[in-house]
Formats: structure tokens, sequence, C-alpha cells
């Protein structure tokens, strides 16, 4: 598997955050000009960022829904301790300071890592759809697997987003409240999904993306410096 790094300037050591891609990369994190330049702006915040390539169990050329229809959270979770152990065993980093957080796609993967390793110091969902699904057979939804979460979770979610729908995070948010997990959950009204995808001018919302972009920061300063 392909784990890409991204490391801020001086010594260190710094906090890290591994970073879950959204699905549009799915044909190779080169590809994923998103996931780049968010990895890139934590790292000129101060963030050793690891980005594990999770689609690598398909060929790059495969079409993205047989991966939406095939992904499986029982590989994807070693996927992610790996991207882990590859950003903690850097002599640049923290090991003690690690958050997750990934956009769409990744941000239910974010959760279902922070589910999977209690060694998480912060985690951060965007927009993420899916987290009451099953991916794979015998795996439960990871929203079950909230009382697993060893960390504070943030949140951001657009309003007249559809998956997650309002009614969606309602429900995230309950099942962190009843695990006693600490959360604070941002709902932008006039935002739909993606809304901090700058390159895509239909799903992109600046004054959400922006608000939330100060937040996450703060979040992670506060959790991981």
């Amino acid at each position: 598997m392909e784990v890409f790094l991204f490391e801020p300037e001086g010594s260190g050591p710094h906090p890290g955050l591994v970073l879950c891609q959204h699905i549009p990369g799915h044909q190779g994190i080169e590809q994923d000009p998103f996931t780049i330049k968010t990895a890139e702006r934590f790292a000129e915040n101060g963030f050793a960022v690891s980005v594990p390539f999770l689609y690598h169990w398909w060929p790059k050329e495969d079409e993205m829904q047989a991966k939406r229809d095939e992904f499986r959270d029982d590989w994807t979770a070693p996927d992610l301790t790996a991207g882990f152990e590859v950003l903690s065993a850097l002599d640049s980093v923290n090991s003690d300071r690690i958050g997750i957080v990934g956009h769409c796609w990744g941000g239910r993967v974010s959760w279902l890592g922070a589910c999977t390793n209690s060694r998480y110091k912060a985690c951060a969902v965007f927009y993420g759809g899916g987290v009451k699904e099953v991916r794979g057979e015998g795996n439960p939804p990871a929203i079950e697997l909230a009382g697993k979460i060893p960390c504070p979770v943030i949140g951001f979610f657009g309003n007249n987003d559809k998956n997650p729908s309002p009614e969606d995070v309602n429900d995230y948010e309950a099942a962190l409240n009843k695990a006693g997990i600490e959360n604070t959950f941002y709902r932008y009204d006039g935002a739909g999904h993606a809304f901090q995808w700058e390159d895509n001018a239909d799903r992109y919302g600046a004054s959400a993306s922006d608000d939330a972009w100060d937040k996450v920061l703060a979040f992670f300063k506060e959790k991981l410096k």
C-alpha cells in the first residue's frame, strides 16, 4: 500500500494526522488534488500528515462504483493502522499526539479509524455519509462502534446534504452521546455535500468551508498540541 507523507517545516516533534482520502482519489493519491491540497494545508499549519492509499485492493484503472460496492471495513481498518504506524515511526512526529480526519467517503473512514485504533487523540468527520451502513459482509455498521472511539470528535455537515442527511447527523450525534464520547457538530445552512471541495464549483461553499477550516484547525491544535 502506498502511504503519502507531508511534513511541516522544522525538526519537531510535530503532532500528526492520518488523512482519509475521498473516493474521487480512487485511482491514486496523485490523481486527487483535493486530498493533496488538504494534506499540504495541514502541514503548513504544523501537522505531519499520512495519507494511506485505501483503494490498493483494486487496480487503479477499475471503475469507482466497483470499489464503492466492494469496500470492506475489515480491510480498511488495518490499512489505517498501517498509515498510523508509518506516521508515528517518524522521528519528527510525536506518536502520542495523532488524530484522524477525512472528507466525504473519508469522513466515514475517519470514524471507522477512530473506532479501531485506541491511540487516536482527536477525530474530525467532514460530511461523512454511510456511517450507518454495513461495508463488507459480517462487519457491523460503523455507527455501532461509537463506544470504541477513544477521543473527542468534531463534525462538519451541510444541512442541504442528503448523505448524510440532517437526520443521519442526528443519529451520529446521538450514538456519540450515548457512548459518552465528547463531540461537537457544526451544521451549515445553505451548504450541501462536499462544501470544502474548492475545485468543484457545483459543491464548494466558501463561507462554510472557511469557517470549518478555522474550527478544525483550532480543534486539532487544542487536542494535539
